[in-house]
């Protein structure tokens, strides 16, 4: 039996990189999945290639009808939701001086309130089938910031404020809210935001001195999902090579 087994769980942004390999995960693991993304193509195509314990839809987590579509999705086609997973995130890498409001915004708008509104619009399903787990995926810049990233940095701090408030306000029906931290993962969204940084030599600094592998981050995420994590909320789970252990030198 996987440690998922007879689990529902929504997804967003599962279909490419880290999200698809959460999606893959779930489902090897026993767990049934509606994942959502706006990449309708390539969530198609995962969805086929999974088979029936799996179902894509379109989802643009700002949006509240589309959250509420996702929900009920979910329940309607496996019967109930135990497990959010708000994955759907933004990265640009744009210095202050050169960032619109605009674009301040609509990272806030997608990392934040996205996943606001996922926790807001699943938390009734969740205690109507008994309780369950949101894992909402920050960053370790929710931890220190970086040159460039002041749009991401503060959505990511702020995910997890969302986080422990939510676990403040759910635990009493049986909701277990909690966050993980990746570090340098190799994913399509990394790879496109082009920091400029010269890769090779930050990660020669860190105590695993290596690119993450999304498989890695999604260990993490099963973890907090299954009842194995039941004594766990409000808890930060970092993924980052040891790249908040400090200094290189």
């Amino acid at each position: 039996m996987g440690r998922l087994a007879g689990k529902v769980a929504l997804i967003t942004g599962g279909a490419r990189g880290m999200g698809a390999e959460h999606v893959r995960r779930f489902v090897a693991e026993g767990a049934r999945v509606v994942f959502g993304d706006v990449l309708d193509d390539a969530g198609r195509q995962l969805a086929a290639e999974i088979g029936a314990d799996c179902h894509y839809l379109h989802h643009d987590v700002t949006s509240e009808s589309d959250w509420a579509a996702a929900v009920a999705e979910a329940r309607e086609r496996f019967g109930r939701l135990d497990v959010l997973v708000n994955n759907a995130g933004i990265l640009r890498f744009q210095s202050i001086a050169e960032m619109s409001v605009r674009d301040f915004s609509t990272i806030l708008n997608v990392n934040v309130t996205g996943s606001w509104l996922g926790i807001k619009t699943a938390a009734p399903a969740l205690t109507a089938a008994g309780g369950g787990s949101v894992v909402n995926v920050s960053s370790v810049e929710g931890f220190v910031g970086a040159a460039g990233l002041s749009a991401y940095s503060a959505s990511k701090f702020a995910l997890r404020g969302v986080t422990k408030s939510a676990a403040r306000e759910l635990g009493k029906h049986g909701i277990r809210v909690n966050s993980v931290h990746p570090g340098g993962i190799a994913t399509p969204m990394t790879e496109a935001a082009g920091s400029g940084v010269d890769g090779g030599t930050f990660f020669a600094g860190l105590p695993i001195p290596r690119w993450g592998r999304p498989a890695e981050v999604t260990e993490a995420v099963v973890f907090l999902a299954s009842d194995a994590a039941s004594y766990c909320t409000g808890t930060e789970v970092v993924v980052d090579g040891g790249m908040l252990t400090g200094a290189g030198y």
